[in-house]
């Protein structure tokens, strides 16, 4: 699925990357602990989309690592200025959901999307 389908299935705002809307989205991750985005995220190229709440510019340290396609802020969160601004040297597209992030992980994969980490056994 695209990013654009992505912002359509989850009536997301665009931050930035409005020009990455045709970028190919095949797995999706999803964690408000940067510990775990550390420990479980798979990297998966341009295909990862990383669900959280994280807004701080972390986020796109810990998304650089896994050179992950996009983030999509939920509950309607926004990025720091500096957030916004290291995504965009990174270019990095950040997208905005009023949904929470049950509901978001849910509605991609309903939609097709799956997740970009196997299962952990007693995590």
């Amino acid at each position: 699925m695209t990013l654009k389908e992505v912002k359509e299935i989850l009536s997301a705002d665009v931050i930035s990357g409005d020009h990455d809307l045709g970028k190919e989205i095949k797995y999706a991750f999803a964690a408000d602990l940067l510990s775990d985005v550390l420990a479980l995220g798979r990297g998966s190229g341009v295909l990862t989309l990383l669900i959280t709440g994280i807004v701080h510019p972390q986020v796109i340290y810990a998304s650089n690592i896994f050179d992950l396609g996009a983030i999509i802020f939920v509950r309607g969160k926004r990025p720091t200025e500096a957030t916004l601004q290291l995504a965009i040297e990174n270019q990095i597209p950040l997208l905005a959901t009023p949904y929470i992030m049950f509901e978001t992980c849910g509605l991609l994969y309903q939609h097709g999307l799956r997740p970009s980490i196997a299962k952990v056994k007693n995590a």
